[in-house]
């Protein structure tokens, strides 16, 4: 017996039923969102078809029967000429994280019904040798009614509710459907809204991506373990795991697509840590990495992962006339420049650029637009960069445990070879057209100082683009902290103490010496906190990454900073403490190597007994720690 679930609308929705299409296309083309044990599907293209196909697909008299009654069920008799209409098909096969079918694979058989606003999911599973066995017992229908001509609501309809069968992975369980995917389902549905970026994964066959990074996960999470940087290990390791997977399989894909027998060399330009270059070396590829700064972990890698410690200057000097593709994983001040060195490279250099920060050819990267997303601005003008270089250029999206990550792959030309010296000069000249009145005014003297660099070369004819480097600022050897952690301590110290005074005045006056009437001050937006400040005092805030908010964030003692709104926060209080909610309480005796500023600043003090907090109350409360200091993090090895 059919049964069903529904979930309303709030209020009045103007984006359906247009919403209820792009919504259901997101669970149709990327259940991943919401189920998290997918990694994605493959998906057929759409066809019609009607109800005699339909029968023979089914290949069951009794079966088909009660699929097709459970298709037209509800049918008004103004709706009954609709029945022989067909429905628009298409079929799904599921791509779970972590097989363990074996080699059965999971599909569905997806009926959009656009008359009716529904759309049937017939699941089945296909055998290595083609056998095709339908899921009766998880066929199930999402319809979209508007009840009274005033209410929106969704429902969902199962034809055989009692033999639902779940392995909470390719088939969820039944409530998961009513109560995760119905909201999420009207969400998307209200929303409406169309990602400014390609689909995830769009460039490759999702199901070897999948394979794959299974595979390559287990070969290296080992190096989790033992990570020497003060990087999170599990972000980056994965994260590099996961693009090592999407170039591997992009590779693989190419070399059968052109009968490639070698393997595809490779340099990356920024390479960092080096992990994404050890692992395609490890996979066979030939290459190395560049970066201005080694890492500890280099050491770690053995001698057969090739990494130079140089600073990358766009120039004849770092041109890679012999290497199949560059990469630029977050490659920062070199994003721009990547396209054009694989262009000027050689006619069959390719690139792979996951852009990051936002940089031009000369400096920080300018908006331009304000219709955009500051990152969809940016994606565009380095695909306009590699366009004008020459590439077909394509977009795509990674799946990464990062906010940065759609990546732009340049695998053919869009100019033939003998085309070659005007393609250049459109390069030379997009690429002045970028240049401020400064940087030509350093190009122009630079020139003679640039002649002896390329390749010891002393000749003064030089081609185009010659002396394209001269004005471009690479990033220093040692990178300087810029947290505000080395910020003078009295000048924090003065912006703590004014910025606490101007929330704990927002308040009236209490009692002094009542804990429980103790001032927990007002509230102010970041943006409000600044305005206090004198204009010195901001400039100086601005050269440190994050500013103001960051130097907030860091006195977490004092100031609880949320959604961009600053509190004073009250250590009593579990929500407000809820930084430190994970540490111990504090033990008899514990070693206090800080003061509490409360107890010092505070018109009523510290809430909390001396014993209770983790702060000195005055001198004698204070220990000096006897731990060695710990090396600088960010020096350079």
């Amino acid at each position: 017996m059919p049964k069903h679930f529904d979930v309303k609308f709030p209020g009045e929705c103007k984006t359906l039923p247009e919403g209820f299409w792009s919504a259901v296309d997101v669970w149709i083309k990327k259940p991943h969102v919401v189920n998290k044990r997918l990694c994605g599907v493959k998906e057929t293209k759409s066809e019609d078809v009607g109800r005699e196909a339909l029968r023979f697909l089914l290949d069951d008299p009794e079966l088909s029967h009660d699929v097709l009654s459970f298709l037209t069920s509800g049918l008004s008799p103004a709706q009954t000429h609709d029945q022989e209409k067909p429905w628009s098909s298409s079929i799904r096969t599921i791509i779970p994280k972590v097989s363990c079918y074996g080699t059965n694979l999971h599909k569905e058989l997806v009926l959009k019904d656009f008359g009716r606003q529904q759309v049937t999911f017939l699941p089945f599973e296909e055998d290595s040798e083609g056998q095709v066995y339908l899921k009766r017992g998880n066929i199930y229908q999402i319809r979209l009614l508007h009840q009274d001509c005033e209410e929106w609501a969704l429902e969902l309809h199962v034809l055989a509710p009692d033999a639902w069968l779940s392995d909470g992975v390719a088939y969820p369980k039944l409530p998961w459907l009513s109560t995760d995917l119905l909201p999420k389902l009207v969400r998307w549905a209200t929303e409406c809204r169309s990602s400014e970026f390609r689909s995830t994964l769009s460039l490759l066959p999702v199901e070897k991506y999948s394979l794959m990074y299974q595979q390559l996960k287990e070969k290296y999470k080992a190096m989790v373990k033992v990570w020497p940087e003060v990087t999170d290990p599990e972000k980056f390791v994965y994260e590099d795991v996961a693009i090592a997977t999407y170039l591997l399989v992009l590779w693989a894909e190419e070399r059968a697509e052109k009968s490639l027998a070698d393997r595809q060399s490779f340099v990356d330009l920024g390479c960092g840590n080096g992990l994404l270059v050890h692992i395609l070396t490890s996979e066979g590829h030939p290459g190395k990495g560049i970066d201005v700064r080694k890492r500890k972990i280099w050491d770690m890698y053995g001698p057969q992962t090739l990494l130079e410690e140089k600073a990358i200057t766009p120039s004849e000097s770092f041109l890679f006339p012999g290497t199949d593709w560059l990469i630029g994983n977050h490659s920062d001040e070199l994003t721009p420049w990547i396209p054009v060195i694989a262009a000027r490279s050689s006619h069959s250099c390719r690139y792979f650029v996951l852009p990051c920060c936002f940089f031009d050819f000369y400096g920080k990267y300018q908006r331009r637009q304000c219709k955009k997303s500051q990152y969809k601005e940016y994606i565009d003008f380095i695909a306009e960069v590699s366009q004008v270089s020459g590439f077909n250029t394509e977009e795509d999206c990674l799946r990464i445990p990062s906010t940065k990550r759609v990546c732009l792959v340049g695998q053919s030309r869009n100019y033939p070879l003998p085309d070659e010296a005007e393609a250049e000069k459109r390069r030379a000249h997009y690429i002045e057209s970028r240049q401020t009145p400064s940087v030509v005014t350093v190009q122009r003297s630079g020139i003679r100082n640039d002649e002896g660099c390329c390749h010891e070369n002393k000749d003064t004819n030089r081609t185009p683009g010659s002396s394209w480097g001269v004005g471009f600022q690479p990033r220093d050897r040692v990178e300087t902290v810029r947290n505000c952690a080395a910020l003078p301590r009295d000048f924090v110290d003065s912006i703590v103490l004014q910025v606490a005074n101007a929330l704990l005045g927002m308040t009236e006056d209490t009692d002094e010496g009542s804990s429980s009437n103790w001032n927990r001050g007002g509230s102010l937006p970041v943006s409000e906190v600044a305005g206090l400040l004198e204009q010195e005092t901001l400039q100086l805030l601005k050269k440190e990454c994050g500013g103001l908010q960051t130097l907030l964030k860091n006195n977490h003692q004092v100031f609880r900073v949320e959604g961009g709104t600053v509190y004073i926060r009250d250590w009593r209080d579990r929500k407000s403490s809820r930084a430190d909610t994970k540490k111990k309480p504090v033990a008899p005796g514990a070693l206090k190597t800080r003061p509490c500023w409360f107890h010092d600043h505070h018109p009523q003090r510290c809430p909390l007994q001396s014993e209770h907090c983790a702060f000195a109350h005055g001198p004698d409360d204070l220990r000096p720690s006897t731990r060695p200091l710990r090396k600088i993090k960010n020096a350079a090895f």
